[in-house]
């Protein structure tokens, strides 16, 4: 006997399973930088060195320079340490901005990457949720390096808690952007050796080549040049007046204004050269 179909019964007949398009982008944003921050620190001695790398300049430095230099920046900063912190903050967040592209090369020839294409995850939200959490890395070393500063080398600058978090966040920004800037090279070069050089070349040169750790006037003078239209001068100076309390004029804008431009560059380079075939 053939029985009669109703409606309902139609509809559940027709219907077609719905096809799950995977979850939002913010969502795989904040599950992708978890999966990198544990994988971060599930080994402590990656950990442990990328604390250790930062204050052991920072120690270097001002041992090496703080008494030859002490009068020269006493108009500045009072001492040295006061004078040279702010330009650390600054050079530490390059040098992890470096690593951000190191580590993106990485996750693309152990096949992680190859996983990702394969599931409903936007590339973007790859790119994304690796800055961020290259950039809660650099908070932490940031942070670990004031405290240290504080408690060993009785750092006390005339700007107070508030000017050391400003320089500490205007860090934060230029090394965002740069970090940027390194996933954008990642994504087209695809080489940890080249990375690693390309690293070492912008960053090293740029340090040394500014007013980091000594004022302009005790560079010699063909440096001075290079140290004045060096972008590092500019940035570590915006940083170090707002922890000085020196008036900063349009120098923090013009800092912040380029970490963006270049942000904004860097980002949409990057998700061009990551669309690309592994």
């Amino acid at each position: 006997m053939t029985g009669t179909l109703t409606a309902s019964d139609t509809e559940t007949t027709t219907a077609r399973p719905r096809r799950w398009r995977g979850s939002s982008p913010p969502t795989q944003v904040l599950v992708l930088t978890g999966r990198s921050l544990r994988a971060l620190l599930a080994d402590p001695r990656v950990v442990v060195f990328s604390l250790l790398q930062p204050l052991v300049m920072l120690v270097l430095f001002s041992q090496v320079f703080g008494n030859a230099l002490r009068g020269s920046v006493a108009a500045q900063g009072g001492s040295y340490i006061n004078y040279l912190l702010p330009a650390i903050l600054v050079t530490t967040g390059i040098g992890s901005a470096t690593q951000s592209g190191v580590g993106l090369i990485t996750d693309m020839k152990n096949g992680v990457l190859n996983r990702f294409r394969a599931l409903p995850i936007r590339l973007g939200s790859v790119l994304v949720a690796r800055s961020i959490a290259d950039l809660v890395r650099t908070a932490v070393q940031l942070v670990v390096l004031l405290l240290a500063a504080v408690v060993l080398f009785d750092f006390s600058p005339a700007g107070g808690i508030f000017g050391s978090l400003g320089a500490l966040g205007l860090a934060l920004l230029v090394s965002w952007s740069l970090g940027w800037v390194f996933l954008a090279l990642a994504s087209w070069v695809r080489k940890e050796e080249v990375m690693q050089s390309i690293g070492f070349l912008a960053m090293f040169p740029l340090m040394f080549a500014s007013s980091a750790f000594v004022p302009l006037d005790a560079l010699p003078e063909w440096l001075q040049v290079v140290a004045t239209v060096n972008p590092l001068t500019y940035a570590i100076d915006a940083s170090r007046h707002l922890a000085l309390a020196a008036p900063v004029g349009t120098g923090v804008l013009s800092a912040a204004g380029t970490s963006g431009l270049l942000l904004f560059l860097g980002a949409a380079a990057a998700m061009r050269g990551f669309r690309r075939p592994l």
